[in-house]
């Protein structure tokens, strides 16, 4: 996180816009030119043709930012739309000034680290010392990001959240060459705990804790203050059909606030999410088994859509897979029919009957009586073994 001064939190911003601009007047340039039957424009071609658009006198303001933000943000327009001929995303869309991200690129041989601030480029062309500390960020977390001068950075991003902003970078490090051997593991979802291993380990939801209550007992109140406010400013005078009442002061604060507030939860969340992730990687087993779960089909039951919102199950998802490709940890995804649950561990006959609400059952065929996510953690491990097996 960055802990910019005035100045440079302005600078901030208008690097951030020049990105929007350069973006949008490629994406226009590129529908232009298709609809006058031209082919698709190379993004070498792009920026020559907005290096000469900067030589106007309309558009001088593009000279007081960095050349490279400029250029990325076409390049990025442009793999926008490599990627939808390939079917890979959706047609690019105009950035709006109002909805869009804050963000911009920096190039990564001129950015530089230090333990406590970063150096961004062209924030000020003065070469006195007493101006150029203006290129120098204060970071939030001191000694976060490495600074040896060996060091090569990838793609480094600035970005707005809405209330910080932050700068995000890739370093290079050597490759694990640690094959894990231990015994795989099976990894069963669910809303009343988070995560339930096939070795016996549980981990509970952060969602029930105090800390997370209160702060969503706190949000909830802001949020009703807000909407107290918005009918108050519709008594006060008649809007005409599509015309939206103007912000006050007050509203903006308390906006800001239930942003803030939304912000601590979600860290709150994530951070579980990570230390949980951490710690099943570290165990060092030789593969992790999740089942390809349908969240949006799980999120149309009213009842339980707003629990499994919370649990953040993709996030989940997602880090499990990448640190496991960190760790050579052989990464395994259940199919989606696979009965888990509903399967017994024991003897692997199937419990037909079996209710969402049923969280004990006893196999007819064997009678063992099962806890329904431990047994699905167990089978999921069992389902790892079948595939590393065959392999």
């Amino acid at each position: 996180m960055l802990v910019p001064n005035n100045k440079q939190r302005t600078t901030l911003f208008q690097y951030a816009g020049a990105k929007r601009f350069a973006y949008n007047w490629a994406l226009a340039r590129q529908q232009e030119n298709y609809k006058n039957g031209g082919k698709f424009i190379s993004d070498n071609d792009l920026r020559k043709e907005f290096t000469q658009l900067k030589k106007l006198e309309e558009y001088q303001w593009l000279n007081s930012v960095s050349n490279n933000v400029t250029k990325q943000a076409i390049k990025d327009c442009c793999m926008a739309f490599k990627r939808f001929f390939k079917d890979q995303a959706k047609y690019p869309k105009f950035k709006s000034r109002k909805h869009d991200e804050p963000k911009f690129y920096q190039d990564n041989i001129k950015i530089q680290f230090t333990g406590t601030h970063v150096k961004f480029e062209g924030f000020t062309d003065s070469k006195k010392k007493n101006k150029q500390q203006i290129n120098w960020v204060r970071l939030a977390e001191h000694e976060r990001i490495p600074h040896d001068k060996n060091i090569k950075y990838i793609n480094p991003r600035v970005s707005f959240d809405g209330l910080n902003w932050f700068v995000s970078v890739g370093v290079e490090c050597e490759d694990s060459l640690e094959t894990p051997v231990n015994q795989g593991l099976g990894v069963d979802l669910g809303i009343k705990d988070l995560a339930i291993c096939s070795d016996d380990n549980t981990y509970k939801t952060i969602n029930k804790t105090k800390k997370v209550k209160q702060l969503k007992k706190r949000l909830k109140r802001q949020q009703r203050q807000v909407s107290r406010k918005y009918d108050n400013l519709k008594l006060d005078k008649v809007y005409k059909k599509g015309e939206r009442p103007k912000k006050t002061k007050n509203i903006i604060k308390l906006e800001r606030k239930i942003n803030k507030t939304h912000k601590r939860l979600n860290g709150i969340r994530h951070n579980y999410l990570h230390q949980t992730t951490s710690e099943i990687i570290n165990r060092k087993p030789m593969f992790v088994v999740l089942e390809d779960l349908n969240v949006s089909g799980m999120l149309k039951n009213k009842h339980l859509s707003k629990a499994i919102q919370e649990q953040c199950f993709y996030e989940f998802y997602r880090q499990m897979q990448y640190k496991c490709l960190w760790n050579n940890i052989e990464f395994i995804e259940a199919d989606r029919f696979y009965a888990s649950s509903k399967t017994c561990s024991e003897c692997g006959a199937k419990n037909k009957k079996l209710q969402l609400s049923d969280r004990e059952w006893a196999c007819s065929e064997c009678g063992v009586v099962h806890d329904r996510d431990k047994n699905a953690a167990i089978n999921l491990m069992k389902y790892g073994q079948s595939i590393v097996t065959a392999l």
